[in-house]
């Protein structure tokens, strides 16, 4: 009877070890997985639209973009990269610099380090 007494509480004690290795293992791999995951076609059309718009030079269509897919300009502005320039950038780039300095705008006060420490988001489209 002790034998199975012992038995029993190595196995719990087992048990529980792991139980404790899994919980405190799945966050650990939950932040250190790619924050730039698969995108999906949705996230993919957003994008596009989003920077075909800033791309327009029309404010209105840029906030009107932002709007139907419920994004925040600053965040746009800080994590949105198209045809490998920032958002920012490529607007300028196509010569719109009303939309440009709207997405600038949206920024407001941010320093050098908080743009650094920002994960981008890339999306490469062309003409259609």
């Amino acid at each position: 009877m002790f034998r199975k007494l012992k038995h029993l509480e190595n196995t719990m004690t087992t048990i529980k070890t792991t139980l404790i290795a899994l919980v405190t293992a799945v966050p650990a791999l939950a932040f250190s997985l790619p924050s730039q995951a698969t995108t999906t076609s949705f996230m993919d059309t957003a994008l596009v639209d989003v920077c075909k718009a800033a791309q327009s030079n029309k404010v209105f269509k840029l906030n009107s973009a932002l709007k139907s897919y419920r994004l925040q300009g600053k965040t746009v502005a800080l994590k949105v990269m198209c045809n490998g320039d920032d958002i920012i950038t490529f607007a300028e780039k196509n010569g719109a610099t009303k939309t440009a300095a709207q997405l600038q705008k949206s920024i407001g006060d941010v320093s050098i380090t908080d743009v650094a420490v920002t994960d981008k988001i890339n999306v490469t489209f062309t003409e259609s």
